[in-house]
């Protein structure tokens, strides 16, 4: 078999993008994985905080270990808010996702990373955990060059309107809606 070079293009002008994965169907998180992993494979460098996942384990934790050290993970939350028996009250989930826009600001002025993934972010605005002013802060200052990638359902429109690109996930048809309960390496 012949060897062909694969060629590498590059952009004119750089541009740092903020992406947003929203919608009620699944595979936000795993959208903004997969371009963790692709930016991995540029030697870039990712941070990923997840606001709400905090309580549950997922193979993603251990998978992206592997991926150390260009990504770095930091799982701030203390669960899905209101939702599956979460035991937790809602002072501590905002305390929470409030540690976790702190850290967000710290790891984009790091000059660390190339990309911030904030997974679940869209939640916990939604849910009054995070305030849109801090959000829209968040995109405003952002590093010229840092992608921002804002996952979760419910998207506040204002962050859609400041967002380059935004991708929405729907749900035509779910495992779970059958019966079939949730698989791992496929749903966590």
């Amino acid at each position: 078999m012949r060897k062909v070079k694969l060629q590498i293009p590059e952009p004119k002008k750089k541009v740092g993008l903020v992406v947003v994965i929203t919608g009620h169907g699944k595979g936000k998180t795993t959208s903004a994985l997969g371009m963790a992993l692709r930016a991995v494979g540029y030697c870039m460098k990712v941070c990923i905080i997840e606001f709400l996942k905090g309580d549950m384990y997922s193979g993603e934790i251990d998978g992206i270990k592997r991926l150390a050290p260009n990504v770095e993970l930091y799982t701030t939350g203390k669960g899905f808010c209101g939702i599956m028996g979460n035991p937790y009250p809602y002072k501590e989930h905002r305390a929470s996702a409030q540690d976790a826009i702190k850290l967000a600001r710290e790891k984009m002025f790091s000059g660390n990373f190339d990309i911030l993934i904030l997974d679940e972010i869209n939640n916990a605005l939604k849910l009054k955990l995070v305030d849109l002013p801090q959000v829209l802060e968040l995109i405003e200052n952002k590093p010229p060059l840092m992608h921002l990638i804002l996952t979760g359902r419910n998207a506040h429109p204002e962050v859609i309107k400041r967002a380059h690109t935004v991708t929405e996930m729907k749900e035509l048809k779910h495992a779970y809606r059958q019966g079939i309960e949730p698989q791992k390496g496929i749903d966590y």
